[in-house]
């Protein structure tokens, strides 16, 4: 795969004495859908933040778009953050945070330029917010300050897209919308996508592949190879059963279940995992 927009070899890393995974080898091709899953604390968001550059390495390497990942970032490489809402009193408008991913590299006071105005308008089309892009955001909804945050992180183009738990507290009716706007970019571009996210069902149509991190170990392949019962209780060491219900797919009996079934957050900033 020559051609591949991000290469991991040999990766590990550790926070102190812990070990979040090692030996880690992925290589993303165009086009590619990856969900990464695991519990709480297996280190999901800090292979994002690796990835942009943001967190060493314990040892191996990662190539992002052809070139090592560095900490000032490459703006080809676009990312989504979880569905925070923002304070009320933020008086920033709708379009305003769409405007931050096309002109907010720059340095001294923003010069509005017309071409600038109309991307923004085009990037606020393309992520249906125009009836409330001239509102504060403040005072948006969580799926409206998503779509948002998804029209920024698409200002350049990005050949990579990391989303991370960007469907956190969104209703299942959001959760559909932000997850086809990231698959229509990745379709019409043919970019590849890493998302991080505590529950499969909402992008399962869209995966191509999973990486499941759990307790240091990882596992990596298509949903049916990885969404097993008996490979999940491989990686995890103790019995855990993948259960269909209601048309969506169940992860029972892993480790932290509690902590999954509640969303919790650690000090790694990644909530709990199941399908």
């Amino acid at each position: 795969m020559s051609e591949a927009l991000l290469r991991i070899e040999g990766a590990s890393l550790r926070r102190g004495e812990r070990e979040l995974w090692a030996g880690l080898d992925l290589t993303v091709a165009p086009g590619e859908f990856i969900a990464v899953l695991g519990p709480s604390g297996s280190g999901k968001t800090t292979l994002l933040r690796a990835i942009l550059g943001l967190e060493p390495l314990t040892s191996g390497t990662i190539t992002a778009l052809g070139a090592p990942v560095r900490a000032k970032g490459n703006r080809r490489i676009g990312y989504v953050p979880q569905s925070r809402p923002l304070p009320r009193e933020t008086s920033l408008r709708g379009r305003d945070l769409v405007a931050l991913g096309v002109d907010g590299h720059r340095w001294g006071l923003p010069i509005t330029r017309r071409a600038d105005r109309a991307r923004v308008d085009a990037l606020v089309r393309s992520v249906g917010a125009e009836r409330f892009a001239d509102q504060p955001v403040g005072l948006l909804s969580g799926g409206e300050q998503q779509r948002l945050r998804i029209g920024q992180a698409l200002a350049d183009e990005p050949r990579l897209l990391l989303c991370d738990e960007p469907l956190t507290s969104l209703d299942l009716a959001n959760q559909r919308a932000v997850v086809s706007l990231i698959d229509s970019h990745r379709r019409r571009t043919d970019a590849a996508v890493l998302f991080v996210t505590h529950d499969v069902n909402p992008v399962l149509s869209s995966v191509d592949r999973i990486l499941y991190l759990a307790g240091g170990r990882f596992m990596l392949g298509r949903p049916e190879e990885v969404l097993d019962s008996k490979v999940l209780s491989d990686l995890y060491g103790a019995p855990v059963y993948v259960l269909q219900a209601g048309g969506r797919l169940v992860v029972v009996g892993a480790p932290d279940a509690e902590e999954q079934h509640h969303h919790h957050e650690d000090e790694d900033g990644d909530a709990g995992a199941h399908a």
